[in-house]
């Protein structure tokens, strides 16, 4: 048997999780980790393909093979340093990124069986260095005495300062909130992504040199052209799109109804799922409804889970083929509990005689020709409206741009949307000086995406700094 052969014969091995009906009611972390033994086995796996198609799929282009290779020989900390070189965030991609079509779909195992567990891996190695590693950094250029504003904390401006501050450029990072991570810690809930691990990242930075500022409202407190005048030579925006969009049906001011930005803010950042330890108010509704079928729709569904509902439904007016989530996400969620109510949508909200959210209506849907985004467009169906009791509403139906700084700032052209221009081959905006990338650029997307486009500007930036503009 051939070493390729055997290497197919060994099964992909399944991260251990917390079981459906004990995680559904806690907020720890579902996927357990890899033990050595299992990083290992798994590692066996990879063929270290010649011309490895999976750092093709992956937007920050990490050396897959290499610290598989690494893993595989058990050679922990050689690998998270090989990692290192072009992610600063593998603890986090390991868990969020949608590994199942970019990196592990390009895996030349996949296309008979499974692939390389290559997210699992990632993590696993990112685990290991933060548990039992040395704590050695990776080595920086001798300071060039450029300074950069990086505006933003969430993972594309993690990246941006991570790369440049290891080019020897001296970096600030700003935040408008209290703690550093962006989405990655107003969003993305503790059983997904516990915060302690994003905070974790974040002081791996500062310990390389990049000084945070937090509750600073670039923009409003202080203007991109105060910045310059302050002495910074570039400035990254990188301020995500966090503007909630609604469904402007009636009904929609009642109490009881949220959009998924403020009740994931409450329960993730403000930590109201540790109440009264922390006393964030948030309705805690018996009977849940959930608006979208994205990873936001997932999180704020399991969410009202964890926080005591009897039931839980995602209402969604596409079938289960369109639903934009990962799969990983909808099937925790489907193992909890969460009810599916495909091919529905809301017309309206019912309330009680004191504004509160006791109902809705819904109506049937149908799928005909496919819209813009390639989908089969929703159709209502005649006379199929029917009545469901709830008590919470949490609307997930994508975001955009929040214009506290765009519309603050001169020369920045903006998209008919609010996005911000830029050059797709830089992230450079039409002003001088400063770039931007991630949500406010392209629209709510990945992280890891969002983490691509930080490392192309990063290296715009480095080239400036460097030859100008």
């Amino acid at each position: 048997m051939t070493e390729k052969k055997a290497k197919e014969k060994i099964p992909r091995q399944p991260m251990p999780e917390q079981e459906a009906d004990v995680r559904r009611r806690n907020f720890k972390e579902v996927p357990l980790g890899y033990s050595k033994e299992l990083a290992i086995k798994e590692a066996e796996r990879c063929l270290d393909c010649k011309k490895p198609a999976c750092v093709e799929g992956c937007p920050v282009r990490v050396d897959i093979p290499g610290f598989i290779k690494l893993v595989k020989e058990g050679d922990f900390a050689a690998s998270i340093r090989n990692i290192w070189e072009t992610n600063a965030l593998p603890a986090v991609c390991g868990r969020v990124c949608p590994q199942e079509i970019q990196c592990e779909e390009r895996c030349i195992l996949g296309k008979k069986g499974e692939p390389v567990a290559i997210g699992n891996l990632e993590r696993f190695v990112a685990d290991m260095e933060r548990n039992n590693g040395t704590g050695e950094l990776p080595a920086k250029a001798d300071p060039t005495g450029k300074r950069i504003a990086v505006v933003g904390s969430g993972p594309s401006g993690i990246t941006v300062a991570g790369d440049l501050i290891l080019k020897g450029h001296d970096v600030t990072l700003f935040e408008v909130f209290h703690k550093p991570g962006g989405v990655l810690v107003y969003g993305i809930p503790e059983f997904r992504l516990p915060k302690e691990i994003v905070f974790s990242e974040v002081k791996t930075l500062e310990k390389l040199g990049v000084k945070l500022e937090c509750n600073k409202v670039i923009g409003r407190i202080v203007s991109l052209d105060e910045l310059f005048d302050e002495g910074y030579d570039a400035v990254y925006i990188g301020v995500g799109a966090g503007l909630p969009r609604f469904l402007n049906i009636p009904g929609e001011n009642l109490i009881g109804v949220y959009s998924a930005n403020e009740y994931l803010t409450r329960s993730n950042l403000m930590k109201a799922y540790l109440f009264p330890e922390y006393d964030t108010p948030i309705v805690k509704g018996k009977n849940v409804a959930i608006f979208g079928a994205g990873n936001v729709a997932m999180d704020s569904a399991r969410t009202a889970m964890r926080l005591g509902a009897d039931s839980v439904r995602i209402i969604y007016r596409r079938s289960r083929e369109e639903m934009p989530a990962r799969g990983a996400e909808i099937h925790h969620a489907d193992e909890e509990g969460i009810e599916f109510y495909l091919l529905t949508a809301p017309t309206r909200f019912i309330g009680d005689e004191k504004g509160r959210l006791t109902g809705m209506e819904c109506i049937k849907m149908e799928l005909g020709e496919p819209d813009e985004s390639g989908r089969r467009r929703p159709v209502p169906l005649a006379d199929s409206e029917f009545q469901l009791e709830c008590d919470l509403a949490v609307i997930s139906v994508g975001a955009g741009p929040n214009p506290l700084l765009t519309q603050s700032t001169d020369v920045l052209e903006l998209n008919r949307w609010g996005y911000i221009v830029v050059d797709p081959k830089t992230g450079k905006t039409t002003k001088k000086g400063v770039w931007a990338g991630g949500d406010i650029v392209t629209g709510s997307a990945t992280v890891i995406l969002a983490m691509g486009a930080g490392r192309v500007v990063s290296d715009s930036i480095h080239d400036y700094l460097s030859i100008g503009w």
